[in-house]
């Protein structure tokens, strides 16, 4: 039984550690991670419960039930929070939706992998099944919401619809599970597919992100330092944002060209500030909480208010407020 129990529960999670330590920005929320952990046992259950009602109610053949329904019902339920997450901001790169969506799989595969033990375990001698439970199936749920949240951000990132964004991906989630499926019949073909694809997918993807992020941060990191200089020499008119500022003047209430100009410098401040604590997580420095950043984040809500929809509109292009940029500001309450 001990042999079973490791066959079957360890590998994902060793994987999921793996991917844990190539995070070397330190990306990943403990608070969110133990929230995807948990969603991943609750969707597990959800689909035992949604998969069980429609075999019953309709009286599905369950090969045909396994190759075509259950992946749509569990890659479904997987994602849901991932979906959730990315709307409020609190993903920002590729490599924390990766370790975000392989932990819901890690935790789903666990609590099925568990169902099995408990229910099948002295009835199933071959360890050969355990093997393919552990090292296949396992890592195949890890690896499809992974996928899924891989797909998802790079298409959001390129400025795709968010309907595309999301139907790449949970096609492409889908339709890995769904062959993985099929291919249990030959197990060890299926389990040795899936650790090739899923790993080298996950690492490359973590190493051209891992790039693209640090070109990031030092391009943008010197322009936002630039102009927050300027900004407080009072020579915010000679930089293209308070160029680009004058321009558009004459369409707003002085009041509300204030607010923006006030808005442009907090907001400037801020993003400098979360980049700054992202450069120390990589270095292991110990970040040391800014106690005023609660009430400039409160400031900065209240500014985008007053400036209005079309103030915001106005001033987004050239602050660069993509998708990213304002999962910083989520990033760096978090550390309030």
């Amino acid at each position: 039984m001990t042999i079973k129990i490791i066959l079957s529960l360890s590998p994902v999670f060793l994987l999921l550690l793996v991917l844990l330590a190539l995070d070397s920005l330190k990306l990943v929320n403990k608070t969110i991670l133990l929230s995807c952990l948990a969603w991943g046992i609750i969707s597990a259950a959800l689909s035992f419960y949604t998969n069980t009602f429609l075999i019953s109610q309709y009286g599905l053949d369950f090969d045909l039930f396994s190759g075509y329904i259950a992946p749509v019902v569990e890659e479904i339920l997987k994602m849901l929070l991932i979906l959730f997450l990315i709307k409020r901001n609190k993903i920002g790169f590729m490599i924390d939706g990766a370790i975000y969506g392989f932990s819901i799989g890690a935790a789903f595969s666990l609590a099925e992998n568990i169902f099995y033990l408990f229910n099948y375990a002295s009835g199933e001698p071959n360890l050969m099944v355990w093997i393919t439970r552990g090292f296949g199936t396992a890592v195949m749920h890890g690896g499809t919401t992974a996928v899924f949240a891989i797909l998802v951000i790079s298409n959001l990132n390129r400025q795709s619809p968010f309907g595309f964004a999301v139907f790449v991906g949970a096609i492409s989630a889908i339709l890995i599970h769904a062959s993985f499926n099929f291919l249990t019949s030959w197990p060890v073909f299926a389990t040795v597919f899936i650790l090739i694809v899923i790993p080298i997918a996950l690492v490359v993807s973590f190493q051209l992100n891992e790039n693209a992020i640090r070109k990031w941060l030092e391009i943008e990191f010197d322009t936002e330092a630039s102009m927050l200089h300027m900004i407080r020499k009072g020579k915010f008119s000679e930089t293209r944002t308070g160029q680009y500022l004058l321009s558009i003047r004459n369409h707003f209430p002085p009041e509300v060209v204030f607010d923006i100009y006030c808005f442009i410098s907090l907001y400037t401040e801020l993003s400098i500030k979360a980049k700054s604590v992202m450069m120390l997580r990589e270095n292991d420095f110990v970040i040391t909480p800014d106690p005023g950043i609660p009430s400039k984040l409160k400031e900065l809500t209240s500014l985008r208010k007053q400036i209005g929809r079309s103030g915001y509109l106005a001033i987004a292009p050239v602050l660069r407020m993509n998708r990213k940029d304002l999962w910083k500001l989520s990033m760096l309450a978090s550390e309030k």
